[in-house]
């Protein structure tokens, strides 16, 4: 009888237009909900392309605008610390010459309708048209471009990966490790498990968590400085890995 009083009385209250005393106490407040609601880290549809072709350079660039990535490790910046874009030329030229290249796309609604905390906010708007476009399989044609990463080798013996980024509205969901993967399946495949990461000191864990670690050889990148010091003036230092190198210069060459 008591249960079912209470039981009554809650009914009667609600509706009245409020809850009794104790069912209000009893329900979790909007702070609590809101702590339970994760957000979404699974990735959208992805397709991961290594054909070069699907590499529009236009569409590249304006990925590393939006990532404030550059190519050049020494790029020039201005005053809010942007980077220079990238020269398409020149990104032309080094996409044409690299071993491997990976792109990875999704669809454009899956990018537009990320929240700034992460958690995707889908629409449908009905059984077709849309709603179609929305469930078809992600390829380079009908995908933005999300994801970029490359790699250069000799195809014998050793290889470096370059440039990896993934657009910031996506990132921490696995594509950057999808990309990694495949750059580091590929070459593995052909024989080649000599293979370094060229990256930022904030770039290490991510690499590292990619199965990279620290050269047990000790190894580190030197960087050609143009800023002769005690060689001499008819020879330039080139570094390659943890070897100098010394060749002569091109004046000595056109002797």
């Amino acid at each position: 009888m008591a249960m079912k009083g209470r039981a009554m009385a809650a009914a009667a209250a609600v509706h009245g237009g409020y809850p009794p005393t104790k069912l209000h106490s009893s329900l979790p407040s909007p702070l609590r909900i809101a702590a339970r609601i994760k957000p979404n880290t699974a990735p959208p549809p992805i397709s991961i392309s290594t054909n070069p072709a699907h590499a529009n350079l236009h569409h590249l660039k304006e990925l590393y605008a939006i990532c404030n990535h550059s190519c050049q490790r020494f790029p020039n910046t201005d005053a809010a610390g942007r980077v220079e874009p990238v020269d398409v030329l020149k990104l032309r030229t080094a996409i044409a010459h690299s071993s491997v290249v990976v792109s990875a796309f999704t669809k454009p609604e899956f990018l537009t309708n990320q929240s700034s905390t992460g958690a995707e906010v889908t629409s449908f708007t009905g059984i077709g048209g849309y709603w179609i476009t929305k469930v078809a399989p992600v390829t380079p044609a009908n995908g933005t471009l999300i994801g970029f990463g490359r790699a250069v080798s000799d195809l014998g013996l050793t290889a470096s990966i370059y440039d990896v980024t993934v657009h910031p509205a996506l990132r921490r969901r696995g594509i950057g490790r999808m990309i990694v993967q495949r750059i580091v399946r590929m070459l593995t495949n052909r024989d080649i498990y000599d293979i370094a990461a060229l990256c930022s000191h904030d770039q290490r864990p991510f690499f590292k968590a990619c199965g990279f670690g620290d050269d047990t050889l000790g190894s580190t990148t030197m960087v050609y400085t143009r800023s002769p010091s005690s060689y001499s003036k008819d020879e330039e230092m080139i570094s390659a890995g943890g070897k100098l190198l010394l060749f002569p210069s091109p004046r000595e060459l056109t002797k």
